[in-house]
């Protein structure tokens, strides 16, 4: 694996970005975190939209201040994002938690996942958090792995209104 490090979104790392985002569209797999689903296109708008998230600015109704990095490696590729939300509402205590993140498909199976968490667990208790929920798909082995690997302490498990199970674990940060 390549050093990474956590990069706060920025112009300087549209291509990049762009090269993330267009081959997990293509991939046609679900975009985790959610953030990354928006758009990049309107980069301004995206970065825009980014701090307006980070700092509470016109946030929907039942929503929590978050703050989005992306993981890059040395060579400067995004590999990674994650999504950090400040603090819990009842459905992030539920099925969302603290921390959100994925992994480019073309870049898994390196330990990308487990450094990003770590890097993002350290951004969560700069923010005040001292123990944060990380939860998965309880069918999603390779993510339940890597929060167990950040140590993740397994707690009750959420079942959503379409039947699917989430995993929910505690670390104390």
């Amino acid at each position: 694996m390549q050093t990474v490090s956590l990069v706060k979104p920025d112009r300087v790392w549209k291509e990049a970005y762009l090269s993330f985002y267009e081959e997990w569209k293509k991939s046609q797999e679900l975009m985790v975190p959610w953030v990354i689903s928006t758009e990049p296109y309107d980069f301004e708008g995206l970065l825009t939209f980014l701090s307006n998230q980070e700092n509470g600015i016109d946030l929907p109704e039942g929503w929590v201040k978050t703050s989005t990095y992306w993981l890059v490696t040395a060579n400067e590729q995004v590999v990674g994002a994650v999504n950090i939300r400040h603090e819990l509402n009842e459905k992030l205590l539920n099925a969302g938690g603290h921390i959100g993140y994925g992994i480019r498909p073309s870049a898994r199976g390196n330990s990308y996942a487990v450094t990003m968490l770590a890097l993002a667990l350290e951004k969560a208790k700069e923010l005040g958090i001292s123990r944060a929920l990380v939860v998965c798909d309880s069918d999603n082995i390779a993510s339940k792995k890597t929060i167990l690997r950040n140590g993740g302490m397994p707690d009750w498990d959420y079942v959503e209104e379409d039947g699917k199970r989430m995993n929910r674990f505690w670390i104390e940060l």
